[in-house]
């Protein structure tokens, strides 16, 4: 709820945050314990508090995309460490240097859908989101903003992290503690999930969203794994089905492809129908 919608007559705490400033200067008012709770962020830091601060990260970006009208996403996965094509030679490896050809596909690909969107539905619907990040993650961040629409950005902050991308759109920008919490924000307004060749993070984000799908705690919506021939080498999806420890149609679950109208093409025809009405408006 913002102020303009505020009903009851109370102080709003914005003001006692204000007030709580301009009191004299005592022994008292000094102590860490006079201070707001809510503006204490020693206080929020403690161990206890885990719960709240739990429940912030939940709702922070859960209210500010209501508030953008955000009624879908288009997730894309991906790694941070494939470079923009025209910095290829400095890659650390051959493999590295050929998947810049992804960073195109994702920008792309996240061009098109974002044009899609906001001649469909003003771009409320099928938002791009990425993981805020360099790489693919930029990539897709910047194909929406070729086609003048907005991507959101989930940040986490790590010992080497960078700052969001100049690409996300900047109030759609996140930040986050909890992994967990943003792997949430991910797939709630998920419309469909792409995923592009990445390390260790985006294999986890893969096999967690599939593992959802699979075990019916999400919808199947339409998943799309971008580079067939890096997919197949470094994952043996055929031996997981023929050893038994997946069901013989898990394989369904996804689809390959190598570029951004063919993925565009595959979501408009995807074979469930509860996600296909959002691609044929």
């Amino acid at each position: 709820m913002t102020d303009a919608h505020r009903q009851h007559p109370l102080p709003h705490a914005r003001e006692d945050r204000q007030t709580a400033r301009t009191v004299p200067d005592t022994p008292q008012t000094r102590n860490p314990a006079y201070r707001l709770a809510f503006v204490d962020e020693d206080f929020l830091c403690r161990e206890e508090l885990r719960p709240v601060r739990l429940q912030l990260e939940l709702l922070k970006p859960a209210l500010l995309m209501d508030e953008a009208e955000i009624t879908s996403t288009v997730v894309l996965f991906g790694g941070a460490r494939i470079p923009r094509p025209e910095n290829r030679a400095d890659a650390r490896t051959q493999t590295l240097r050929d998947l810049t050809a992804q960073y195109d596909e994702a920008r792309a690909f996240a061009r098109l859908v974002t044009e899609q969107s906001m001649a469909t539905s003003g771009g409320r619907e099928n938002v791009i989101v990425t993981g805020g990040g360099p790489g693919v993650m930029e990539a897709g961040n910047r194909g929406a903003m070729d086609a003048g629409g907005r991507s959101i950005g989930l940040n986490i902050v790590l010992p080497h992290e960078q700052a969001p991308n100049e690409f996300v759109t900047p109030d759609l920008s996140f930040n986050f503690h909890y992994f967990a919490i943003r792997k949430m924000h991910f797939l709630v307004r998920a419309a469909a999930i792409c995923v592009f060749p990445g390390g260790f993070g985006t294999l986890d984000e893969l096999f967690e969203a599939l593992t959802l799908i699979q075990t019916g705690r999400m919808e199947r919506v339409p998943f799309l794994l971008f580079g067939e021939s890096f997919w197949r080498s470094i994952i043996n999806w055929d031996a997981l089905q023929e050893a038994g420890t997946i069901g013989p149609d898990d394989l369904e679950l996804f689809r390959f492809v190598d570029t951004a109208e063919d993925a565009l093409a595959l979501l408009k025809d995807w074979p469930h129908p509860r996600t296909r009405r959002e691609w044929h408006r």
